[in-house]
């Protein structure tokens, strides 16, 4: 293992690299090489659907629209008036109280629901895939602020050394001209 990627453990986090989880060794690895976390989680995730997947999601996605509501309604209000004003007085395919219609109603809400539900599974999926990749984005931006602050500590204690240094240069300089000074008039 890098030297370079259990030293950032250790000063960072305050803890072995063998003691971390894969993901947070995953974060330190990357940040050691300065590789980039961030990820279009959306792409990785639709990338790996399946045909009956994606046919799911677009199903769910028309089940839950305004069109699909619309047409719904239009369809069942002509499928009253057709059976129950236009074709009154003749043969009509389904008599009040429209039990071919309850079937067919009951078939679809049947055929729906699930298919809504796998929807429903592979979002929460995709939420999940999409938090831990947040978590990892966040613990790195944590990490980088963290070793910002070290160098930027480390940089003003250099100032601060440098400054102690002239201001004892001075204070020796100081000294030595009130030696001499003192040296001018006793002598």
């Amino acid at each position: 293992m890098d030297r370079n990627v259990k030293e950032l453990a250790e000063r960072l986090l305050q803890v072995g690299y063998d003691d971390l989880p894969e993901r947070e060794q995953r974060v330190l690895r990357r940040m050691a090489k300065r590789v980039v976390i961030s990820e279009n989680v959306n792409e990785r995730f639709h990338e790996r659907l399946t045909f009956g997947q994606r046919l799911a999601d677009q199903v769910a996605a028309f089940g839950g629209s305004w069109t699909f509501i619309i047409i719904f309604a239009v369809v069942l209000a002509a499928w009253v008036l057709v059976n129950s004003w236009i074709l009154s007085g003749q043969d009509v395919f389904d008599p009040y109280p429209f039990i071919f219609l309850n079937l067919i109603l009951s078939m679809l809400a049947a055929i729906q629901a699930p298919v809504i539900m796998m929807s429903q599974n592979r979002q929460t999926s995709k939420d999940r895939l999409a938090v831990a990749h947040d978590y990892e984005v966040n613990l790195k931006a944590e990490l980088e602020i963290m070793h910002l602050h070290e160098k930027l500590d480390d940089v003003r204690m250099r100032q601060l050394e440098t400054l102690l240094k002239q201001q004892n240069e001075q204070i020796l300089q100081l000294h030595m001209l009130m030696e001499k000074i003192d040296l001018q008039r006793g002598g």
